[in-house]
């Protein structure tokens, strides 16, 4: 079942590019979270939409939020994606795709390829938006204005 505005997210946790446990616990309750889901790493469209959060990722702090990017990747894959592209945020393995099928994200191109959505979550961990789409730079502009009137 697809989560959707005004629901609570649920309890996760996953390794991040470090190795370290995630566990969103430690977050929810504090801040606001941006958590984008996307296909795999070093792609085209991923590193579009990687490196804009990147680019935009003080904004996202000021607004006080953490910008948190989850894929099947590995552990070392995502290590060697952040280091690449010098990301500021954290990156989570879903290997096993729990955390997706948790969140409800569907899969793209007649199913055969991971969906790119992004939840915009606040302080108390209610969604306050759902951007699904293949559009990389779109989800960065979205979840920035989510924020703003959120506020």
């Amino acid at each position: 079942m697809e989560l959707k505005v005004g629901d609570v997210i649920p309890h996760f946790t996953a390794k991040d590019s470090n190795g370290n446990d995630f566990d969103s616990n430690d977050y929810v309750g504090k801040q606001s979270l941006v958590i984008y889901f996307y296909p795999k790493d070093d792609t085209p469209g991923c590193t579009t939409q990687a490196c804009t959060f990147r680019d935009q990722y003080q904004d996202f702090k000021d607004l006080g939020a953490e910008v948190i990017g989850i894929s099947s990747d590995s552990v070392q894959s995502h290590l060697k994606f952040q280091s690449k592209f010098n990301l500021p945020f954290i990156l989570l393995s879903d290997n096993d795709k729990k955390i997706r099928k948790a969140f409800g994200v569907s899969k793209d191109f007649l199913g055969l390829i991971d969906g790119r959505t992004t939840y915009v979550v606040d302080a108390k961990g209610i969604i306050q938006l759902v951007f699904d789409s293949t559009s990389a730079k779109s989800h960065i502009k979205n979840a920035l204005e989510i924020l703003k009137i959120s506020l």
